[in-house]
């Protein structure tokens, strides 16, 4: 693609069609905005043509997959594009009062004075990962308070005061001290805390949030939207939140704008996207949402097949044509789509909306048109390279595995020495896993759930044995043996390191860029067999094809693969040496809802033909549901709860569980404030130095006497298959019928 070819997409009908409304009522208003970036291979249209507004005082959410654009379109509007992109057309008319002055940002020098005032003053970011956003040179009080400065003209001992207060604002606890700490002093929750105190230090009138909650853990990230939208009651603010996770845009979102490719799709209410959604690949995204609900366990996701084309090649007629189950032959693949507005408002780009669409190559093509009505319920997903088959009719699977166990853990202990001084003298321990009992039984998925921090990547690791415990055993189970993987050097453990394997979080760091696919996959099978190349080759091309990957990739390297498709890597590494024990940590956090959906099913094909076992780390509770058959509970180092899926999910005993379950935001928003979340405070415990008593005794919304703060609570089964460690557990329709009778 040559810079001088004419510029024609679907999204110059969204554009002249439908452009943004009038200013009055906005904040912002983007008109088709087009970001480009020029490289060697041609121009990259990241942005093309984007069009939406930002009603005044309303929230609206950007929603699609990765690559798609959202970023980028938030970067356009500050003028925060690196080179070699640019801004080449389009407006985007800003409006800090509803009778001020009308301001273009697109057409402002991206590096002068005026676009800079504006940034950090009347438009405040939120980036996804405050670890990376925030300086560690610098405290966080130093951070804010430069920021204060830099738009108003006031006294350090003046800025340090307005700071407190607004580190108070944002819920930070001891405001006056947190002013000094470092930004790795804080959890990631506070420092996402921080970062919105810096955002919002100067009363800004748009607030863009460029998925500010991806990296948090369930109780965090519901803290920090109930935080977002406190404060947006309280200033009256707008906001720009972009986000692939749709069960925050229904908690949060007032208007929604569906991107794909560069382009909108969709536009509309929050309500009317997720009741009547009007695009296929709107439809598509929502269907891919696992749902906790016992009626979906086990069932397999509907899944968009393929992945996202880079903007680079982005193909003729709909953007969306190529995976969309439904185009039209003919017409789909070489006609830009028009926008269709709806009487209520919506806005959608699809042919199969369009009741003057021509009639003749779709009567004929391999996929026929449906009405308006259908046309946005997407088919099961073909079988491609990125996304196996899917069977036409899931059934519900039972609960799998035997009651034997095939590994299992007592009273396992890993602490981490504090040192000090000049003599590194160890000064304190972190207490990461503090007594776990645990069995894995044998075919089972069993889940493990829990905060950050609270000891799950570590419990994890130290079953692969890529940790060394303190203290306990893991005893591993296979074909009627006792072996004690504790107790084993890394001789003796090299004959298990192929029988128990991990799938790390993510898929980005986990790969080693300076090397191929056939040596990244190939590598574990060189430590554990005595095999030739060529019979290595041959392992690693069938396992890439088992994961849905092409042979021919296995001198490919990992940055030539998406997201996903590198977590399709790392699943093969982990089973090129037919692993009977599988450690998956976290493996579809880092991924987009339509990838995950593809992932999660390719993980339970895998089970089934290869009697797999899993250990599912995560803290996506409504993967967990989906896709295990217990569930493990942990706190602070120790396991509070354990029971199958379904009784867990629907009685839950411990109340740190009841939490958990309470914050999981609902793809629905009609069930936005129904009363259900329980609030816990953020002063979790210090791992160095936990509570006495019961670990959670210092959050828990239902402790009663000092019994909490002295005695620990141990795992007592309450039911069948039912454990929790908890002095006053949650009482059940079953207790009360028990003591009834």
């Amino acid at each position: 693609m040559m810079e001088d070819e004419p510029m024609t997409s679907q999204s110059d009908s969204m554009t002249q069609t439908a452009s943004a409304p009038t200013d009055g009522g906005n904040v912002l208003s983007v008109d088709g905005l087009r970001t480009y970036f020029h490289t060697d291979d041609g121009v990259v249209k990241a942005a093309d043509g984007v069009t939406f507004t930002v009603p005044r005082g309303r929230t609206m959410c950007v929603v699609g997959e990765s690559g798609c654009g959202k970023s980028i379109t938030a970067r356009s509007i500050a003028g925060l594009v690196d080179a070699p992109g640019r801004v080449e057309g389009g407006t985007v008319r800003f409006q800090r009062e509803p009778n001020g002055e009308v301001v273009d940002l697109a057409a402002l020098d991206p590096r002068g004075a005026e676009i800079r005032e504006i940034r950090g003053g009347q438009i405040g970011f939120v980036f996804q990962e405050p670890g990376a956003s925030l300086s560690p040179m610098y405290t966080i009080g130093a951070q804010l308070s430069r920021a204060i400065r830099l738009h108003q003209p006031i006294s350090k001992a003046e800025a340090k005061e307005q700071a407190i207060d607004h580190l108070r604002r944002v819920g930070i606890p001891r405001a006056d001290k947190r002013f000094d700490a470092y930004p790795f002093q804080l959890s990631g929750g506070m420092n996402q805390r921080a970062m919105i105190a810096i955002a919002l230090a100067n009363d800004p009138a748009l607030l863009i949030a460029d998925e500010p909650t991806t990296a948090l853990d369930v109780t965090t990230q519901a803290r920090i939207l109930d935080l977002l939208a406190e404060l947006q009651d309280e200033t009256g603010m707008s906001m720009l939140f972009i986000t692939h996770d749709l069960g925050v845009v229904a908690e949060i979102a007032d208007d929604v704008t569906v991107m794909y490719l560069g382009t909108v799709v969709e536009r509309g209410s929050v309500t009317d996207i997720f009741d009547r959604p009007q695009h296929p690949y709107t439809k598509a995204l929502l269907e891919s949402i696992p749902s906790i609900s016992p009626e979906n366990r086990g069932k397999k996701l509907p899944a968009i097949s393929g992945i996202v084309p880079h903007p680079s090649e982005r193909p003729d007629g709909c953007p969306f044509h190529t995976r969309c189950a439904v185009a039209i032959s003919g017409l789909c693949d070489t006609t830009a789509p028009p926008v269709i507005e709806q009487n209520d408002g919506r806005l959608a780009a699809c042919h199969l909306l369009d009741p003057d669409r021509p009639e003749g190559p779709s009567d004929s093509g391999t996929k026929p048109a449906p009405d308006a009505e259908t046309a946005a319920a997407p088919a099961a997903a073909p079988a491609t390279a990125d996304a196996p088959a899917q069977a036409e009719t899931p059934s519900d699977k039972g609960r799998r595995g035997s009651d034997e166990p095939l590994l299992s853990v007592r009273d396992l202990r890993v602490h981490f020495p504090i040192r000090s001084g000049f003599f590194s003298r160890v000064t304190g321990k972190v207490h990461a896993v503090d007594g776990v009992d645990l069995d894995i039984r044998q075919g089972e998925t069993l889940g493990l759930v829990g905060e950050s921090g609270c000891g799950k990547t570590t419990l994890g690791r130290t079953i692969v044995r890529a940790i060394d415990p303190t203290e306990g055993t893991i005893t591993y189970h296979p074909g009627g043996e006792d072996i004690d993987l504790t107790a084993l050097d890394n001789n003796a453990l090299r004959r298990y390191r192929g029988e128990i394997r991990m799938i790390f979080q993510d898929p980005f760091t986990s790969l080693n860029p300076r090397k191929n696919l056939l040596q990244i996959v190939g590598e574990p099978l060189t430590k554990i067999k005595q095999e030739d190349d060529s019979s290595i080759e041959d392992e690693v091309a069938s396992m890439l094809r088992r994961v849905g990957l092409r042979p021919e990739y296995l001198r490919r390297y990992p940055h030539a693969f998406s997201g996903g498709e590198r977590q399709r890597v790392n699943i093969a590494r982990a089973l090129i040496t037919r692993p009977r024990l599988v450690v998956a940590d976290e493996a579809v956090s880092a991924l987009d809802v339509s990838v995950r959906a593809q992932i999660l099913n390719l993980l339970g094909d895998l089970q089934e033909e290869y009697d797999l076992t899993y250990l599912f780390i995560s803290h996506d509770l409504s993967v967990v549901e989906h896709l295990c058959d217990r569930v493990a509970v942990m706190y602070l180092g120790r396991v509070v709860e354990q029971a199958d899926t379904d009784e867990l999910f629907t009685a839950p005993r411990h109340p740190y569980t009841e939490a958990l379950f309470s914050a999981v935001p609902q793809p629905d928003p009609h069930r936005r404030d129904d009363g259900r979340r329980v609030r816990l405070n953020d002063e979790l415990p210090d791992p160095t130095n936990p509570p006495a008593g019961c670990p959670f005794h210092t959050r828990c919304p239902h402790r009663r006497d000092e019994l909490c703060d002295s005695d620990i609570p141990m795992l007592s089964e309450l039911a069948p298959a039912h454990r929790a460690a908890c002095h006053y557990p949650l009482e059940t329709t079953g207790d009360e019928e028990r003591e009834k009778a």
